[in-house]
């Protein structure tokens, strides 16, 4: 047992961080596989020093380490009682880069996708494509030997690895890298651990007839995804054990050990020129699995560079989440599985001769019922809708999930049919309709049964399916391990998959690198039991919570923080777009990611026996950052709502400590602005006069740096009752009525006038009803009983005034589009709630509606040249799209409109005005916003559809944002 004393001395020698509390180790006790186990700390390691110093300390006390970059892993590799080491957050610096040569040098943790942004103006890239490309590090990959979607041309990362800069487990520093014969000797007679690893694999290796058992044993050569133990098949081919010239290289062994041998701290890659540019898809629909895995021995004759497999179970899963409905416009009917084929070539001519090549195929051999191609950005929706899979499965309601434990074999592609065939047999009897997702080309599908881990049945059931699948993949002589890794729920069977005098040797091999077992322990050899720690307790008496909010669509909140299975999409960087996340983009801590909050959720509500189970520190920890952006309510796969979450949190959590008076003031911001609207003018001098405007933000615990939102002079009720009728047309295209949020009626009321002038202007009759505020400010805030009564006022004020003929447009994303979100959880009628939900749209939403049927045409607008930047609110990305505002700023016919690729602005309401978020608020404008904004001419109009966006632009740029709706109000004739 580690004293805390020790660690304490340990995180004070470090240069970068250790933390050992219980909810850093809470969130460090998962990963995307379905176990658990609570570290004894978590570290941070700031350079190769502090690594040293770790692997000391780990010595000293003979304490496990485990490695971790993105913690997206299926196997169990990133979870284990010990250290768990971090490089994620510090070892993120692209060190070089030899353009000639055609090799990179990394960190560990420098992102997949981030370095190959980096590469692309050189021509050239990183192979192998994981679906977790936009998070996933290197470290992780070479880890894993991961390989993905491009395999079957780029091979895997085991191929790309030239050389590894490591920390033995004795504290000295290795550089593995190609070494010839005589090289090989040389190494041999070194008086360090290093040489000792060398002799000690010429000893093991250089036998005949264990040479000849590994061939036998091992997975068959051609399949090139194969990470059973470690890869000392790879070993022996080399000049150093036979006549071939290859030279030999400790990376092959390190690539795919999961970090139990060597801690890596340096990698070098050999790169690959660009694939040719011109491509396209075949996405081949078939009506059932086996003819679709019969088609594909027949058109991997062609060549591709893409042959993966998607079922009905993942395609099903799209049809609930926002994000991958768009990326479903290729689907024809109902196929039970696609097949997504590409190809490229260097021009057009060649790729229409592939293109007509592999349709024969596909038409001659029948298998297929529809072929569509795919051309350009329409490839990468595909590649998207593919990529989400992992992450969408989350999305099956209740206990039961798809669970990775048989999702990773890989067979010969001429076994391919036959293996099938048997497993599902063996699905069959075991009563399971399992999940088929993934490389078919490479002979590797993702094969997953659907059970409840929380049930023993079913947790016997997980050992025994995966027992059977085990010799299935043996009678195949195939891997069990073919890009996910054995970690910990396949390392049990690498005994029998490759026999116990190969699993014998590949202790000593461990036994030599790492003799005290302190790296990554549990893993490969000696392995941890598959089913035990996993996730959630078996048997257990699931925790009754009662919420304010209604959360049956998840089967109750503790459910909703469930569906997160760990995939890690809100890790990912600025560069890779979308918004999900802003304050892990600042703060590259794990606590401010969705996946964070919801295990932590996960983990309070299920362990401990409070009254109130939300009246715990950590959650208020986890979710201060949080400036519920609604990012990942969308690109989450699992479509987990943490904004949603939060509001229940902070509800629950201010029963038992109350409610400060700040909060009251940002949530009651309406009834006071109502107050101060009584004389706006007096109002005004205390908020921008320096003396009492510095007052109130000090006792208030607002940012001295914010300007404090001024009120309009006339709130727009008063003007639209003494302006409204005035200009309404005297033969309207159509009635709307007109949702006067609390933001727009106060502070932003030439906004509203604007959105009124435009409507009538195009011949659209506006009406206003006397409804109430949205309760916006209440939900953020946490006041869900004062939510609750405005949803349920507005709610039956609506339902019988708005209709499909009759819809209720709103401007402020954020007030609007709780009546299509939060509503349906707060209001007592759901099914009004639902019905008035499927007719209330952002202003944005109708325009480009109309525009779309002919009411609204380009002759209405001015001809004059503008060009426009527009940045979309995070609630109408999440919930809507800012597609739609694109559309009505491009209808004037000289208008050229951008949109900025920026996440949310950092403003968030009230988050960006809170003193303690302030610098957090700012970090995350300057990412991509205010850059993009600075650097536009003075002549660019800046578009902003949100008040709080427009406000954080003025207060990091100086510069004036305007509401699109004005921006066209201006332009109309």
């Amino acid at each position: 047992m580690i004293k805390e004393t020790d660690l304490i001395a340990l995180r004070d020698s470090l240069e970068g961080e250790l933390e050992f509390d219980l909810l850093t180790k809470s969130l460090y006790a998962t990963d995307a596989s379905v176990y658990r186990r609570i570290p004894t700390a978590v570290t941070f390691p700031k350079n190769t020093s502090d690594i040293k110093k770790i692997i000391a300390f780990a010595n000293r006390h003979r304490c496990g380490l485990i490695p971790r970059t993105a913690g997206t892993s299926l196997a169990g590799q990133c979870v284990g009682e010990g250290i768990v080491v971090d490089v994620s957050k510090h070892f993120t610096k692209i060190v070089s880069f030899d353009e000639k040569r055609k090799t990179v040098t990394v960190q560990p943790g420098v992102v997949r996708d981030d370095l190959n942004r980096y590469l692309k103006s050189y021509g050239l890239f990183f192979g192998p494509n994981t679906s977790t490309s936009n998070r996933c590090m290197i470290g992780g990959m070479v880890g894993n030997n991961s390989s993905g979607t491009t395999s079957i041309q780029y091979g895997v990362t085991r191929d790309k690895v030239f050389e590894l800069q490591t920390v033995l487990s004795d504290g000295s520093e290795a550089i593995f890298s190609n070494v010839f014969k005589k090289d090989f000797e040389d190494k041999m007679t070194q008086n360090n651990l290093e040489g000792k690893i060398y002799k000690t694999i010429y000893q093991e290796l250089s036998s005949k007839e264990v040479q000849k058992r590994v061939r036998i044993n091992f997975p068959k050569p051609e399949i090139h995804r194969r990470n059973t133990g470690y890869a000392i098949d790879e070993l022996i081919a080399c000049d150093v054990f036979s006549d071939d010239n290859e030279p030999f290289n400790m990376c092959n062994l390190l690539s795919g050990s999961e970090g139990t041998l060597a801690f890596t701290t340096q990698i070098t890659l050999q790169l690959d020129e660009l694939p040719p540019q011109e491509s396209l898809m075949i996405a081949a629909h078939f009506h059932s699995i086996e003819a679709c895995l019969n088609a594909v021995a027949p058109v991997m004759k062609h060549k591709l560079f893409t042959c993966e497999m998607m079922d009905k179970t993942i395609l099903d899963c799209t049809k609930n989440n926002t994000e991958q409905l768009k990326n479903r416009f290729f689907i024809k009917d109902d196929p039970e599985a696609i097949l997504m084929l590409e190809l490229r070539a260097d021009n057009s001519k060649s790729l229409e001769q592939q293109k007509r090549a592999l349709l024969t195929t596909l038409e001659t051999s029948n298998f297929s019922y529809s072929n569509p191609i795919l051309l350009r950005n329409e490839i990468n929706q595909a590649l998207e809708l593919r990529k989400a899979g992992l992450g969408l499965l989350g999305n099956i309601v209740g206990d039961k999930k798809a669970v990775a434990c048989i999702e990773d074999t890989a067979v010969a592609l001429p076994d391919l049919s036959s293996y099938i065939s048997e497993f599902s047999d063996l699905m069959r009897k075991y009563n399971q309709n399992a999940v088929y997702y993934a490389h078919a080309g490479a002979g590797e599908l993702h094969l997953r049964p659907i059970l409840d881990l929380k049930k023993k049945e079913d947790v016997v059931l997980f050992k025994k399916i995966t027992d059977d699948v085990a010799a299935l993949v043996k009678k195949y002589n195939g891997s069990m391990s073919g890009e996910h890794g054995d970690g910990i729920v396949r390392a049990g069977y690498i005994p029998f998959m490759i026999g116990e005098e190969n699993y014998a040797l590949l202790k000593r091999i461990k036994d030599v690198f790492d003799p005290k077992g302190i790296f990554n322990p549990g893993k490969i050899v000696d392995a941890y039991p598959m089913d035990e720690h996993l996730r959630y307790e078996i048997d257990r008496n699931e925790p009754e919570i009662e919420t304010l909010l209604d959360f049956t669509d998840s089967l109750g909140i503790l459910r909703a923080a469930e569906k997160c299975n760990g995939s890690g999409d809100c890790r990912k960087s600025v560069e890779a777009g979308g918004t999900m996340c802003p304050s892990y983009r600042a703060t590259k801590n794990e606590k401010d990611t969705t996946r964070g909050r919801a295990n932590a959720l996960r983990e309070v509500l299920t362990n401990n026996t409070n009254p109130n189970r939300f009246n715990k520190k950590e959650l208020k920890e986890v979710f201060d950052l949080c400036l519920s952006c609604k990012g990942c309510s969308s690109e989450c796969p699992s479509n987990v709502d943490v904004a949603t979450l939060k509001a229940e949190f902070e509800y629950q959590y201010q029963k038992e400590n109350g409610v400060s008076l700040r909060t009251k003031l940002f949530a009651y911001n309406n009834y006071l602005n109502n107050l101060g609207s009584i004389a706006p003018g007096l109002t005004n001098f205390f908020f921008s006069n320096k003396v009492t405007s510095t007052l109130l933000k000090s006792s208030l615990g607002i940012a001295k740096e914010r300007d404090l939102p001024l009120l309009s002079t006339q709130s727009l009720r008063k003007w639209c009752h003494e302006n409204l009728t005035a200009i309404q047309p005297k033969k309207p295209i159509k009635t709307v009525y007109f949702f006067i949020d609390e933001f727009t009626d106060h502070l932003d009321t030439n906004i509203g006038i604007d959105a009124l002038v435009l409507l009538t202007g195009l011949g659209y009759q506006v009406l206003i009803a006397d409804h109430k505020e949205s309760g916006r400010t209440f939900i953020s805030k946490g006041l869900l009983k004062q939510a609750k009564a405005l949803a349920n006022q507005n709610v039956n004020i609506f339902k019988d005034l708005v209709s499909q003929e009759i819809p209720l447009l709103g401007l402020e994303p954020s007030a609007i589009l709780t009546f299509r979100d939060e509503y349906l959880r707060l209001c007592d009628t759901k099914e009004d709630a639902k019905t008035l939900a499927k007719n209330v749209f952002l202003i944005d939403e109708f325009l480009k509606s109309e525009i779309e049927v002919g009411n609204i045409t380009s002759d209405r607008f001015t001809t004059d040249e503008k060009v426009i930047k527009l940045h979309g609110h995070c609630h109408q990305k999440a919930l809507s799209t800012i597609q739609t505002t694109f559309v009505y700023l491009n209808l004037p016919e000289n208008f050229k409109v951008t949109i900025i690729p920026s996440g949310c602005c950092g403003m968030a309401g009230s988050f960006g005005y809170e003193k303690e978020h302030y610098d957090i608020s700012m970090q995350i404008g300057e990412q991509t916003l205010f850059p993009a904004v600075r650097k536009a001419p003075e002549t660019t109009v800046i578009a902003a559809i949100g008040t709080s966006c427009r406000h954080q632009i003025k207060d990091g740029t100086q510069r004036k944002a305007l509401h699109p709706v004005s921006v066209l109000r201006d332009a109309l004739l």
